[in-house]
């Protein structure tokens, strides 16, 4: 039996995420960007939700091909907000609208990526959490991110959100040391003791 994360249980959707996409490093802006959202709409909510609901958002949101999203106007709005296969919050969805542009800007003025992954030193940081009870919920280097963020008029990406963006998009080595993926995704250049600001169950 292979040995896992236990926040990912059994469903096959989310071992397959925690196995093939979980902590490995994305370097890539609008997948950046795309992630972000998702973890926006998640707030409330469990990952798994928004997990079963990727491909529609995806449809929804033009591929989250970010310059089609900027254009959208209140009408194409509306249309997201009738759609029963994604997350139908004005608020969320406007958000994504507004964060859209803002990515555009940003991207414009060196990129995406490097900024964000500028809140690690440009490398994962490489934990070794034996037990979920040790696992942050939120660090210093997230809560950094989220402020960042907020001051450039993003919205729905306070600290735990970025944590578990951090986590997801690899910007930090969270799965335990007792995981098949820890090592496989460890490099030795970046380990970090981190502070914790809280715990959960689940990224």
């Amino acid at each position: 039996m292979t040995d896992r994360c236990p926040w990912c249980g059994t469903d096959p959707l989310y071992v397959a995420y925690h196995d093939t996409e979980w902590g490995v490093p994305e370097r890539d802006g609008r997948a950046l960007w795309e992630k972000l959202v998702l973890d926006g709409f998640q707030a409330g909510l469990s990952w798994i939700t928004i997990l079963r609901k990727r491909e529609a958002f995806r449809e929804e949101f033009d591929g989250f091909d970010p310059e089609r999203v900027a254009h959208w106007d209140g009408a194409r709005i509306d249309r997201a907000l009738q759609n029963p296969g994604i997350i139908r919050h004005r608020g969320k969805i406007e958000s994504a609208v507004k964060g859209a542009r803002l990515f555009l800007e940003i991207e414009s003025q060196g990129g995406f990526a490097p900024w964000l992954w500028s809140f690690v030193g440009g490398q994962p940081i490489q934990n070794r959490f034996a037990g979920m009870t040790q696992v942050p919920t939120a660090t210093p280097e997230s809560t950094a991110m989220s402020k960042a963020l907020k001051a450039c008029g993003f919205a729905f990406c306070g600290p735990v959100i970025t944590y578990a963006f951090m986590q997801a998009t690899g910007m930090v080595n969270d799965h335990l040391t007792t995981c098949h993926r820890h090592a496989p995704l460890r490099a030795p250049d970046k380990t970090a003791a981190h502070t914790l600001v809280g715990h959960e169950q689940a990224p």
